[in-house]
């Protein structure tokens, strides 16, 4: 079993920035994928970030440039930076973490970008 505790969300204003952080514990030594995803409402939950360990992140068009995905392997944290928000980016943010075939989730973290 993986743990996925996530914090950072909150209440911003667009232009603004937020860093979201996800901390994997439990068996997460050999967790394969890390990332987030993001559902706004109304909408389907879709892909943000992803690293695949060993690998570079990959983004979702709407958020290249403005959004950078890192990972402490030592922590087994990861984290979202995200820039320039806009009130499209608004949403539950999701931690996600692949492990043996088998698919973790966070509680999510409310992103709110609003003026």
């Amino acid at each position: 079993q993986v743990q996925l505790v996530e914090s950072g969300g909150g209440l911003v204003q667009p232009g603004g920035s937020l860093r979201l952080s996800c901390a994997a514990s439990g068996s997460a030594f050999s967790i394969n994928a890390m990332g987030w995803y993001r559902q706004a409402p109304g909408k389907q939950r879709e892909l943000v970030a992803l690293i695949v360990i060993g690998g570079s992140p990959v983004y979702a068009d709407s958020v290249k440039g403005r959004f950078t995905l890192s990972r402490d392997s030592v922590k087994n944290t990861v984290y979202l930076q995200m820039n320039s928000l806009k009130p499209e980016d608004t949403g539950v943010y999701y931690c996600y973490a692949r492990r043996s075939g088998l698919d973790y989730w966070g509680q999510g973290t409310q992103v709110t970008v609003s003026s």
